[in-house]
């Protein structure tokens, strides 16, 4: 921060506030950034998205997640993959097994993956599914190719992988030497320096339980320090068996096997980096609010604002102190 300062008063001008707009990921994006540079960066910023879709997209068919996925054994991994993967396991261990990547295939048997809702769902199908549940039946070799301990287990990064991409973005951005940046996707964020036009830190907004697609509104604003952030809620994010009637949420219990809410009803995330606050929030969704609470008092980097729901069907919000230390008043 001081030597950016110190740079800057040495230039005849201040950089100017550029927008990069588009979408990906299945979603859109905006860039902002200040740079006295001329080139254009949007070939830089498409071949991010390229190389993060080709590595690890469950939605792209010749992806090297999608070739494993169908049994390809001969796949060699990119860095991409391997840091996923490794981000991943970190997370599955601290969470004790509540974030796991290989529950993709209870994810597309509910109907959030690429594959229609598996018909009639029993307890006994959802036990023949949860065989191939478990981030310890995956290995990356040494030879960069992907063991799974049965062909039938479905890796699926999509907690993960969207954080992950925004902070290759903001690498990019770093190798280009824009030191004030703030790179949104799907309402996911990673920050670097200020907003130079109004000389604070650059906002983000925690969207309110009861906001409107077509009219978002905020419970809270907070000031992001060079860090990422990251939501997962169930409040948009379900599906109605129309058979049963039955309410499957998108985020499924590895545990369980069970796409049901836990009394976390939302979940934003402040990280040192996008990938790791995506993945976090996530995890909270699955774990409930007293296990969250134990996990955030052994992680300081971590900063949480819940919304829950407790025995008496009553709504409430746990914040972590940190994430208070960064709400504006």
């Amino acid at each position: 921060m001081l030597a950016f300062f110190i740079v800057s008063c040495n230039k005849t001008q201040d950089p100017k506030l550029k927008t990069y707009q588009g979408a990906a990921f299945g979603t859109t994006y905006s860039i902002q950034l200040y740079s006295d540079s001329e080139e254009n960066l949007q070939d830089g910023l498409d071949a991010v998205f390229f190389d993060v879709n080709k590595s690890v997209s469950t939605y792209i068919e010749d992806s090297d997640i999608s070739k494993i996925n169908r049994g390809d054994t001969t796949v060699v991994v990119d860095a991409i993959f391997k840091e996923v993967f490794q981000l991943s396991k970190k997370v599955h261990t601290n969470s004790q097994g509540y974030f796991d990547p290989t529950v993709g295939t209870l994810r597309n048997a509910y109907g959030f993956g690429e594959a229609d809702a598996t018909l009639q769902l029993t307890p006994e199908k959802l036990d023949s599914l949860r065989r191939y549940v478990g981030f310890q039946k995956v290995n990356i070799l040494d030879n960069g190719t992907v063991k799974k301990e049965n062909p039938s287990v479905y890796l699926d990064f999509n907690a993960v992988a969207k954080g992950y991409g925004i902070d290759l973005l903001g690498n990019f951005l770093d190798s280009k030497n824009i030191d004030n940046y703030v790179v949104e996707l799907g309402g996911e964020i990673v920050t670097k320096g200020k907003n130079l036009t109004r000389q604070q830190l650059w906002t983000a907004g925690v969207e309110a339980l009861d906001s409107q697609v077509e009219d978002r509104t905020f419970s809270a604003l907070v000031a992001l320090d060079n860090e990422g952030l990251a939501s997962s809620g169930n409040y948009r994010k379900f599906r109605i068996d129309k058979a049963t009637g039955k309410k499957f949420v998108h985020t499924i219990n590895p545990l369980t096997g069970k796409a049901e809410a836990s009394d976390v009803t939302s979940a934003t995330v402040i990280a040192p980096t996008c990938a790791l606050a995506d993945a976090y929030a996530t995890t909270f969704m699955a774990m409930g609010l007293e296990e969250s609470k134990d996990l955030l008092s052994k992680m300081p980097d971590i900063a949480a604002y819940l919304t829950y729901i407790d025995e008496e069907n009553n709504t409430g919000i746990y914040i972590t102190q940190n994430f208070k230390n960064k709400m504006l008043k």
